[in-house]
């Protein structure tokens, strides 16, 4: 019950942080901070920016100022949609959330991708879809990965099997890649963006 409470103070500390953000612009100070949501010490102040810091919420640039990390651009939620028959349905607001808080895991280890290329068609990744690469992640047999494979890079299946790697493509026009020198993986692909219209 405590660490409810506790949960959703910090919900409700970073939701004014965000409002402030989105109202004005910029970020807050931490003096604002503190007169924002009644906190008198500093130290109370950079408790506060350490757990936010800690969630991605916002960061510190190299001078030690804030900049925003997740609450840059939420984007609410407003329900489901059937994808199957269709139903009846309300608009009602369930939440908010940050892009970055759903597709990225590791800020400092992700990257993104444009892709060129119709080799991985058949696991929906189509040319001018972005990709969200994590280099942190191990990568296991069946990912999709982003491999220099003897001096060029692409993206595949990775398939192991015993020793022997192989990098599978997801369209028939295209061949599997045995690698004959080198292969090195440079992530796992996590997330695919595609923009319509």
């Amino acid at each position: 019950m405590k660490n409810e409470i506790q949960r959703d103070r910090l919900k409700s500390r970073a939701e004014a942080v965000s409002g402030f953000y989105q109202k004005t612009g910029r970020m807050p100070s931490f003096s604002e901070i503190g007169e924002m949501l009644g906190l008198r010490s500093k130290n109370a102040v950079s408790k506060l920016v350490s757990r936010l810091e800690g969630m991605n919420v916002l960061e510190k640039d190299k001078t030690g100022r804030l900049i925003p990390g997740s609450i840059a651009y939420p984007v609410r939620i407003l329900g489901t949609v059937e994808a199957g028959f269709p139903s009846p349905a309300e608009e009602e607001l369930a939440d908010n959330i940050s892009l970055d808080d759903l597709l990225i895991q590791n800020r400092q280890a992700t990257f993104l991708l444009k892709v060129s290329g119709d080799s991985m068609l058949d696991a929906g990744i189509m040319p001018g879809d972005m990709v969200i690469v994590d280099r942190s992640q191990t990568p296991k047999s069946g990912d999709i990965v982003i491999a220099e494979v003897d001096g060029a890079w692409t993206m595949k299946y990775l398939r192991r099997r015993g020793e022997s790697v192989i990098l599978i493509p997801a369209n028939p026009k295209y061949k599997p890649i045995r690698p004959k020198n080198e292969l090195k993986v440079a992530g796992v692909v996590t997330a695919v963006v595609r923009k319509y219209g």
